[in-house]
């Protein structure tokens, strides 16, 4: 059976931006689909972000991952720690590092490249030109020369869903039309 969990960024919810739209979407098409609301949105922690998904989800080859900022880098440090090879893994807005000084507590040291790459049949990577939070094309081409895959770099459209920078995106076709093309 087909399954999807949709992981939120920073201060989300599972009602966030175009969450309950992809949600909907999917279930159309007779996903299983799982948005949790991950622990202590407002500071994300691997330590705590990770064996939440890990105890609460399941993978398998039919799972497709989709990541929105902070949920990004938690969806690589799950590819790196199970057992499985899933589907694919959707990353929209996601970075791998950051330039301020003091460490990203959501972000590992260093990433096991050829482990997450063993984990994922196909990755999809979506970021903007002019991101206000630095998770932008520059990390996105980082994740792409590391993992290979898809890389869509869109002109102007910041991070793809933010209160703060007024982004309400309550629907993001992109992100299901990469999921409908890789079922084919």
């Amino acid at each position: 059976m087909k399954n999807a969990i949709l992981f939120h960024g920073t201060g989300g919810t599972p009602n966030h931006f175009w969450f309950p739209h992809l949600k909907s979407a999917l279930e159309e098409q007779n996903y299983t689909v799982w948005v949790p609301q991950l622990p202590d949105t407002d500071n994300p922690d691997l330590k705590n972000w990770l064996p939440f998904a890990l105890e609460n989800a399941s993978f398998d080859e039919n799972t497709v991952l989709v990541g929105h900022s902070a949920g990004c880098p938690l969806i690589l440090s799950i590819l790196e720690n199970i057992a499985v090879t899933i589907h694919q893994a959707v990353l929209v807005s996601g970075f791998i590092e950051v330039a301020k000084e003091e460490p990203e507590p959501i972000l590992q040291q260093s990433y096991d490249w050829e482990k997450i790459k063993k984990h994922c049949q196909h990755f999809d990577f979506i970021n903007s030109d002019n991101d206000p939070w630095g998770c932008d094309d520059t990390q996105g081409r980082k994740m792409f020369n590391a993992l290979g895959g898809n890389l869509i770099i869109r002109h102007g459209e910041g991070h793809m869903g933010s209160d703060k920078f007024n982004q309400p995106y309550k629907k993001f076709p992109l992100v299901l039309k990469l999921i409908e093309s890789e079922q084919k």
